[in-house]
């Protein structure tokens, strides 16, 4: 017979962490109202009372899931947006260009998860709402140091504003989502690409 092993605790950072790998993962796939909290703590293979120790409700759960998926599109963003000096418009094609990979990868499912949480809780939830808000400005506000490099560099028309051109750029790929979603095709993933890069970006 195989020895029994010593039980070894988890680190406390540890389980949360693996409650809001496994929430985001069910969530991204059936909704935040669709998805029950028995079923992230199954997935996660946690008892019921390690949820509680970590969030007071679904809500503050949902709320720092909201943080855990803009980290998560934020590390894809600054390596972009950092690598590769005097080529920003390049480094913003890149970043989208690996972002339509992944959607690739996906099957055209799924789409942003802090849009989803966007599309489904903002007009319930106040907090919600504030806070995938701050999400998006965060996103966006790193495309704009992007934006803001390349005018200084004369590679964009010197009269678009690097902060409202970030804004319409997130606009336009997050509609961008929203018709992949419902085409089951990455063709308005090009279609954003070649309006964005070889129109409104243009010198």
């Amino acid at each position: 017979m195989f020895k029994k092993q010593p039980v070894v605790p988890v680190p406390k950072e540890s389980t949360k962490m693996r409650i809001l790998s496994e929430g985001s993962r069910i969530i991204h796939e059936k909704g935040f109202n669709n998805t029950g909290i028995q079923e992230i703590l199954d997935a996660a293979r946690v008892p019921k009372g390690s949820f509680y120790f970590y969030f007071k409700s679904k809500e503050d759960f949902g709320l720092q899931l909201v943080d855990f998926y803009l980290q998560f599109i934020l590390s894809a963003v600054e390596p972009h947006m950092s690598a590769t000096p005097g080529k920003p418009i390049e480094r913003l094609r890149n970043f989208f260009r690996y972002m339509m990979g992944m959607c690739e990868q996906m099957g055209c499912k799924g789409g942003c998860p802090i849009g989803n949480l966007t599309q489904e809780m903002a007009d319930q939830k106040d907090a919600f709402r504030i806070k995938v808000n701050q999400a998006l400005g965060m996103i966006s506000s790193q495309m704009a140091k992007c934006l803001e490099e390349a005018r200084n560099l004369q590679q964009i028309n010197p009269s678009l504003d690097p902060g409202e051109t970030a804004d319409f750029i997130l606009n336009s790929w997050e509609g961008a989502l929203l018709r992949m979603k419902a085409e089951n095709s990455l063709q308005p993933l090009i279609v954003f690409e070649k309006m964005i890069f070889e129109g409104l970006l243009k010198p």
